[in-house]
């Protein structure tokens, strides 16, 4: 193991919240095939022992890594203070944390409920997990490798109308990661802003029952490549999937910065005026 990944260590620690589906369960299975012990967290108690035994199995053994099921709402700051102390008490110590839970859904403009419900478990999820696990991170970073992912999204960063509290929560947690990462610059801590692309989960409408769109990555996909880009120790973990290239990602981002720049008006790739030259412009891009 290179770079960040060094953090995926046998023996070491993985905290994940929203554990037990999707990005979470394949960050998971990724950290026990690494030989870690892994600390499930979610609201969901069914979900969460379905998902503790396709990871760990049927039988325990004694000799292998360790993985536990802990149910906790991330949004519930007495919520962390417990989870941090039952995890030091089965643990020693987190070496690697996983601020993966969120919520989505939709609502508008005077609905109080849907902004609380997204930013309190999107962004307070992130807050509360970083300043609950921090202090440890940093205690276990004084002899390992340590790593902290936070989950965002492509709405946090290109902003498509239509869903103003999930947008702005995953621009916030963009901010504090940026932040974080900035702050843990001269220590053995890493932190890297996962954003996945369209990924076939529970939260996007996948199921056992439905076969997965041609489009979309399978949330191990998006696991694997968070590993690849640790291992170079980047920051900013912007997947593809197989509708979107990284090009186009970067092409839309560019785009998007430059209503501030050129004084347009915001959300231009989406107005009928510009559209027209949003996408020739976009198509004539060299990146």
């Amino acid at each position: 193991m290179s770079g960040a990944a060094a953090a995926f260590a046998p023996g070491s620690t993985a905290l994940i919240t929203g554990g037990a589906s999707g990005v979470g369960l394949a960050v998971a299975k990724l950290c026990h095939a690494k030989a870690m012990n892994v600390l499930l967290v979610d609201r969901n108690a069914e979900a969460l022992e379905q998902a503790r035994l396709e990871i760990a199995g049927e039988g325990v053994d004694a000799s292998g890594p360790r993985v536990v099921a802990s149910v906790a709402d991330v949004s519930l700051s007495e919520d962390w203070a417990a989870l941090k102390d039952s995890a030091l008490a089965k643990f020693g110590s987190i070496e690697f944390l996983a601020l993966n839970a969120g919520v989505g859904g939709k609502g508008t403009w005077a609905d109080n409920d849907y902004f609380r419900r997204i930013l309190e478990t999107n962004l307070f999820g992130v807050i509360n997990g970083v300043n609950a696990f921090l202090p440890v991170i940093q205690d276990a970073s004084k002899s390992k490798q340590t790593a902290i992912v936070i989950t965002g999204s492509k709405q946090g960063i290109t902003n498509p109308p239509g869903n103003a509290a999930y947008n702005a929560s995953k621009s916030a947690v963009k901010t504090l990661a940026e932040h974080l990462c900035w702050d843990l610059r001269d220590t053995t801590t890493s932190v890297h802003l996962l954003v996945p692309g369209w990924t076939f989960t529970g939260m996007t409408g996948g199921g056992q029952t439905k076969e997965k769109p041609a489009g979309a990555w399978a949330p191990e996909q998006v696991a694997d490549f968070l590993y690849k880009k640790m291992e170079k120790s980047e920051f900013y973990v912007i997947c593809p999937d197989n509708d979107v290239s990284e090009e186009t990602d970067k092409k839309r981002m560019l785009w998007s910065v430059g209503d501030i720049v050129h004084g347009r008006p915001p959300l231009t790739r989406w107005r009928d005026e510009w559209k027209q030259e949003a996408e020739k412009t976009m198509s004539e891009m060299n990146i």
